[in-house]
């Protein structure tokens, strides 16, 4: 992890000290490639509009967790992936979320870490559910701490609220905020971007591609067209089945530890008879797109946008949390989701599309949950 050979990994070459001196240093000429693996292959992204329960238009950013996105494809860039390159990937017919991230080898006294540099409202949700749960994690982040990973701050000896100091093109001390699983093997610590940047970070690196309507090998063939003459690499992170269900005799806490996991197990409790790949193409269209970053302008919010009032009569605490439902923790939104959608007939195949109509009132929005739901069953079994 922090100082040793790492299979599968990441850039490894660090800046020539002449080259940190020099004005004209650009961090993409300093570092060689990285290599992304995902752990678990489950992961997310962050805000996005709403549907069903309630209308697009304007939104306005905020700190809080409003994304369930499931990725399919990495894309890494030794030197950088261009603007150009990144705005092709994301008009490919298909891909619904693209995430672009800073990242490099910095020195850390006399060990390197792999460092990554995010917008962390962002970034939040393409990490393991627990982490994107943190409110406090992400909040910290966002104000210019670091979080690292879990084996990174017992091999680095961190402790939480101290400083640490980071080198890359100039030396930055940053407080740690924590540590926490971040889903991708080989990275040690995450930045926001505003500090990506005073530590000369390669420009986006690498990219995290979401597109659950396009078969894997569909979504390589088209990525590889956007990136011709680039020497990127891709890296399949869809898992070629979803994990078993996670249940309390599974999991001490009782709770679902991946995205998945917490679709199925609120459809099996919350709704039996209630493909959990409704609620998996429901969390992706309420807030997957890209016409949102945030509360939507009628006031619709959470990983599966409901509106306060909705929320008010169908909101649940749920998998053994304390305290009142809340519209921005997916534990509660999702079981709440299922149990809304179970109301309206979503038990039955019958009932499934009036149910999903009810979510949303409109012919076409039926049509595309049932259409991509297929799409997640035919990609996760």
């Amino acid at each position: 992890m922090v100082d040793n050979a790492m299979g599968r990994l990441w850039w490894r070459r660090t800046p020539h000290p002449a080259a940190v001196r020099s004005a004209a240093w650009r961090g993409a000429t300093a570092y060689s490639a990285l290599a992304i693996v995902v752990a678990g292959g489950v992961l997310p992204y962050i805000p996005g509009p709403p549907r069903g329960d309630v209308s697009y238009g304007p939104a306005r950013a905020t700190a809080t967790f409003h994304r369930i996105i499931l990725p399919d494809l990495a894309v890494i860039e030794a030197g950088g992936i261009s603007d150009a390159r990144l705005t092709r990937i994301g008009k490919i017919h298909g891909v619904t979320q693209t995430l672009a991230m800073d990242g490099a080898a910095v020195a850390y006294g006399h060990a390197k870490v792999n460092v990554i540099g995010v917008n962390a409202q962002q970034f939040r949700s393409w990490t393991p559910l627990k982490t994107a749960s943190n409110q406090k994690l992400w909040n910290a982040l966002d104000e210019g701490a670091f979080v690292a990973s879990t084996d990174a701050r017992h091999q680095l000896g961190l402790h939480k609220g101290n400083s640490y100091s980071f080198t890359g093109t100039s030396t930055v001390s940053l407080p740690f905020a924590g540590a926490a699983p971040l889903g991708i093997v080989g990275i040690d610590a995450v930045v926001s971007n505003k500090v990506s940047a005073r530590l000369g970070l390669i420009h986006h690196v690498a990219a995290l591609i979401s597109a659950p309507g396009l078969s894997i090998k569909k979504l390589r063939h088209d990525v590889k067209a956007a990136l011709a003459g680039s020497a990127a690499s891709l890296i399949t992170l869809r898992p070629r089945h979803a994990p078993p269900p996670v249940t309390a005799s599974h999991v001490p806490s009782g709770r679902p530890t991946g995205y998945i996991q917490l679709f199925q197990e609120s459809a099996a409790q919350y709704c039996p008879g209630l493909p959990w790949t409704v609620l998996a193409a429901i969390g992706q269209i309420e807030s997957g797109d890209r016409v949102n970053p945030g509360v939507s302008s009628a006031g619709a919010m959470g990983p599966m946008q409901f509106l306060p009032s909705t929320w008010a009569e169908w909101g649940i605490t749920a998998f053994g949390e304390q305290g009142p439902p809340n519209i921005m923790d997916p534990f509660d939104a999702v079981p709440s989701a299922a149990r809304y959608l179970c109301a309206a007939g979503g038990a039955t195949a019958a009932g499934l599309p009036g149910a999903i109509f009810a979510y949303n009132h409109a012919g076409w929005y039926v049509t595309e949950v049932l259409a991509l739901a297929r799409e997640y069953q035919q990609a996760y079994g």
